[in-house]
This record gives structure tokens, C-alpha cells and sequence, in this order.
């Protein structure tokens, strides 16, 4: 029995115990079945809240240190780790986390969007790195792309391969198991300031409306990769690093009745407000990347990383204003230091383990 089964479960003796007390109690003849109503509240409320796994690790290969994929999987296990995100679909890996109980976000490069165009392409993409590991690999989402922008010449292909590919995991019956979605950055927004302002840009519009119309038409969510560092370092002299860290000790920016005491939150509801605008409200974001670089640039340090990666971990299960109650399904990026990882230097450094696994911060929980 799964977890979702279990939960069923519960709520259904939860009910029996609401109806029985509601229809005894109008009687008066059994008034003593209130404290087991309490009882069974509790007993549920506190199973939700400390089986909640709201935060994965995304786990990148660009390194020629880094530790095989069988000591990956057990890095994630004894750390506590249920969900890992890898960008395209490594076969030692998806080998190593067979029976391992892991969720998985599977992505699709850039570069293979042209070719999935073609039915027949995708059937073979879902048939060879999806049913030929299901069910013993936990697939939870598939990211057709990743931070694909409008002006990109692979824009075009993004929404029709998620078309072909969503198809071909309903022909294998999956559809309910595994969401197909992409993931975007935050620079498709063309306003975040305040947060209820936020709208995609207009360049982004005919880019972004037919993804997020297909998400929602599927009940898929949208995967965001959310970054207050980029912001911060971007923007120094009117964003505080307390803001950008979660440490500041009250309201930074007010927002009509809504208060926000740091960056991760107004990024996110910029994108709540955005998705509003476009028709989408009810569209579930997860944050698909957030993270924060010990060396190579402004404000990296091990010290900003680690109060940032635990800030973040302990914040997530509470959600934003916007969202209040709603614990926030979040990746950190990254699981390494990535030796061979392009672009400025800050780019190496964003691992939680150095590649010889030793923890580079005292992380007390990833759930």
C-alpha cells in the first residue's frame, strides 16, 4: 500500500468518525465521541506534516569527479533526499534508482525538441527511457526543455513535443502517474515588481500561452526555475541580501494586504500573478530549480549558501502570501560542485556535496 492509499484511507475512517459524532451529538446519546474526533484529527494532521516531502535535489552531471550513480542514490537515500531531478535520460542512472523510491523529474535537452516533433520519435523517447524502467523507477514529472526562451530557435517545438510525448505516455496507460510539463526562468516575465503585478513580457506571451493552456488542460503543473541570487547580484542597491536570504526580520515590501518578507516568495507570486492574468489561475508552479553558489562571485559564500539552502528547505512548507498553507514542491540545484559546468565561476560551485560526497553545509533535513 502507497502512501496516497494509506491517505485514503485515514480521511475515509476521518469521515466515518465526523458523520458519527455529527449524527450521535444530535441525539445526545454520545458525546464522548468527541475527543476521538480529536483524536483522529491529530493523528491525520501530524502524519501529513511529517510525511510531507516537499523539497528534491537536482542532480547534474557536468563533472569528471563526481561519484558513480549507484553512490549517488545512496548519498540521496541516507540523506533523507525523495525527489532528484536529472536533465536528460542517463541510463546508469535510471538503472541505479530502480527500487529506490525516489521520485524523478526526467528531462528532455534542448537540443532533442526538433526530433520529438515526430510521433513516432516520442514513442520511441517514452517506450526507451520511461517503459522500460516503470514502475521500478518513480517517474513524476517528464521537462520537455529547459529555460527555452521566445527568441530561441527552439521555441517552436517545444509545446508539440510535449504534445507527442504526453500521447505516448497515455498509450502506455501512464498519463495519471506522469505529468508532462517544461521549465521556464523568470526572465519571461515582463513585470514581478510587486508581486501582484506580474505578467509575461510581451515577447513571451505567444511563447508561454499555448504551454501553460496545455498544462492546465492536462493538470500538469509548470516548472519555474527561481533564483533570488540572480536577482540580488543583478539589482544590488535596491534588493537587501537579508531579503534575498530569507533573514530579514520583518515586511520588506507590502503588497496590498499581502506582506513579503523575502525574494523566493515575491519571484513566485509575480508567476502566480502572471499565470492569473493569462487565464490560468488555478496552474500549479513548482519550483524546479532554487539555489545559491558558495564561491566564485558577489555574495557567494559557504555561509550565504548554507543559510540560504536551509532557509529555504524550512520556508517551502508553508508556502507564499498568495499561497498561504500550500508547501511549495521545490528543487535544489544542485546535488555537486560541477568541475566541467560552463559560463562564469559562480556556475561550479552551487553543489550541496563536494564531489567526493562530503557535505559543504550541516543541513539537518531535506523533508
Amino acid at each position: 500500500m502507497d502512501n496516497t492509499e494509506i491517505s485514503i484511507e485515514l480521511v475515509s475512517h476521518f469521515l466515518f468518525i465526523f458523520f458519527s459524532m455529527a449524527f450521535f451529538n444530535a441525539k445526545n446519546t454520545k458525546p464522548f465521541l468527541a475527543p476521538i474526533f480529536l483524536l483522529g484529527f491529530f493523528f491525520i494532521s501530524g502524519l501529513e506534516l511529517t510525511g510531507a516531502q516537499s523539497v528534491g535535489v537536482c542532480n547534474g552531471r557536468l563533472g569528471n569527479n563526481l561519484p558513480s550513480d549507484g553512490e549517488v542514490v545512496a548519498l540521496y537515500k541516507s540523506s533523507g533526499i525523495g525527489r532528484m531531478r536529472i536533465y536528460e535520460p542517463y541510463p546508469s542512472t535510471l538503472d541505479a534508482l530502480r527500487g529506490s523510491n525516489i521520485e524523478l523529474i526526467i528531462g528532455i535537452l534542448n537540443s532533442n525538441l526538433q526530433g520529438l516533433t515526430d510521433a513516432a520519435a516520442a514513442t520511441t523517447w517514452v517506450q526507451n527511457n520511461i517503459r522500460n524502467y516503470w514502475p521500478d523507477v518513480k517517474f513524476k514529472y517528464i521537462a520537455v526543455g529547459n529555460e527555452v526562451h521566445p527568441g530561441d530557435s527552439e521555441a517552436q517545438y517545444v509545446q508539440p513535443a510535449m504534445q507527442n510525448i504526453l500521447n505516448a505516455i497515455t498509450a502506455a496507460n501512464l498519463q495519471d502517474q506522469i505529468k508532462v510539463t517544461t521549465a521556464i526562468d523568470t526572465t519571461l516575465l515582463g513585470n514581478s515588481f510587486p508581486p501582484s503585478a506580474g505578467s509575461f513580457s510581451d515577447s513571451a506571451s505567444s511563447y508561454i500561452t499555448p504551454i501553460i493552456n496545455f498544462l492546465n488542460n492536462n493538470g500538469a503543473p509548470l516548472l519555474v526555475n527561481v533564483y533570488p541570487y540572480f536577482s540580488y547580484t543583478g539589482n544590488p542597491s535596491q534588493i537587501s541580501l537579508p531579503y534575498a536570504l530569507f533573514t530579514s526580520p520583518g515586511v520588506v515590501v507590502q503588497d496590498g494586504s499581502l506582506g513579503y518578507q523575502n525574494l523566493f516568495d515575491a519571484l513566485l507570486d509575480a508567476h502566480y500573478s502572471a499565470l492569473e492574468k493569462a487565464g490560468v489561475p488555478n496552474l500549479k508552479i513548482v519550483v524546479s530549480e532554487s539555489g545559491w553558489p558558495s564561491e566564485g562571485g558577489d555574495a557567494a559564500s559557504v555561509d550565504n549558501a548554507g543559510t540560504y539552502y536551509n532557509n529555504l528547505i524550512n520556508h517551502v512548507k508553508g508556502g507564499t502570501p498568495k499561497k498561504q498553507g500550500q508547501a511549495i514542491e521545490a528543487y535544489l540545484f544542485a546535488m555537486f560542485d560541477e568541475n566541467q559546468k560552463g559560463g562564469a565561476a559562480i556556475e561550479q560551485h552551487f553543489g550541496l556535496f563536494l564531489p567526493n560526497k562530503q557535505p559543504k553545509y550541516q543541513i539537518s533535513t531535506f523533508g
